[in-house]
């Protein structure tokens, strides 16, 4: 492929309240062959222009505080316009610049909630540490390629440079059931899969913390039984 089909340019302006509690993004992207604007606050995406059906979508779910950018698809259809000038009169000035790509530091792959067979969920590959963005991520369940259900997030700049991509699978747990999420990057000579088995006994890497210290704080309350136990043996036989 040529430098300019690779070439992905990102305008990003960062905006933090005066209390320094909130933290808003706006970031446009284009390539020859793809095109992305995006508005974050604190991390989470809020909405973002789809090019396709020509409007605006919004993300945050119905019982959050509504939010609204007046004008943002017709902006956004203006910004790309400008970032393909900008993305030509810049690939010809690098073209002979040696690439400074980086795979992805870390493939994750998890469940937003405890699983339970039967029940619906929701799978997690989250993708970090790569340049330049995007990375193409892709399922499988039980060997075979899915793509109802799936849903993958705009790139996210890291604070360090890097970028970090979300892509998420809604499935129903059943038994022995094999889901795969798959990354691509052009810094990768090989695609990266990362493999989720369903299991009785699953539960979702979030959950492992709270087992853990629940199981410590019953150690602790044992020994501290044992210690009034043995204190009271002792004081009887003093008396």
């Amino acid at each position: 492929m040529k430098m300019k089909e690779l070439l992905l340019f990102l305008s990003c302006v960062l905006c933090v309240s005066a209390d320094g509690l909130h933290g808003d993004v706006h970031i446009n992207g284009c390539s020859d062959f793809d095109a992305e604007d995006m508005y974050g606050l604190d991390g989470e995406e809020v909405a973002y222009a789809d090019f396709n059906n020509h409007t605006e979508v919004y993300m945050l779910p119905p019982f959050a505080d509504p939010m609204a950018y007046p004008g943002a698809y017709k902006q956004a259809v203006t910004e790309l316009k400008v970032c393909r000038h900008n993305l030509k009169a810049l690939g010809a000035v690098m073209k002979d610049y040696p690439s400074n790509n980086h795979a992805p530091s870390a493939v994750m792959i998890y469940t937003r909630d405890e699983v339970e067979l039967g029940e619906e969920n929701t799978l997690i590959c989250h993708v970090t540490g790569f340049y330049p963005a995007p990375v193409n991520v892709s399922w499988t369940k039980n060997g075979q390629k899915v793509t109802e259900g799936s849903s993958t997030n705009v790139p996210y700049p890291n604070k360090d440079g890097p970028f970090t991509q979300i892509s998420r699978l809604q499935f129903t747990a059943q038994l022995g059931d094999i889901y795969s999420c798959t990354v691509q990057h052009l810094a990768l000579t090989e695609p990266l899969t990362k493999i989720y088995k369903v299991e009785a006994s699953a539960r979702s890497d979030p959950g492992v913390g709270p087992s853990v210290f629940c199981g410590v704080g019953l150690t602790l309350g044992l020994v501290g039984v044992a210690v009034g136990t043995f204190l009271l043996i002792k004081g009887n036989e003093c008396s």
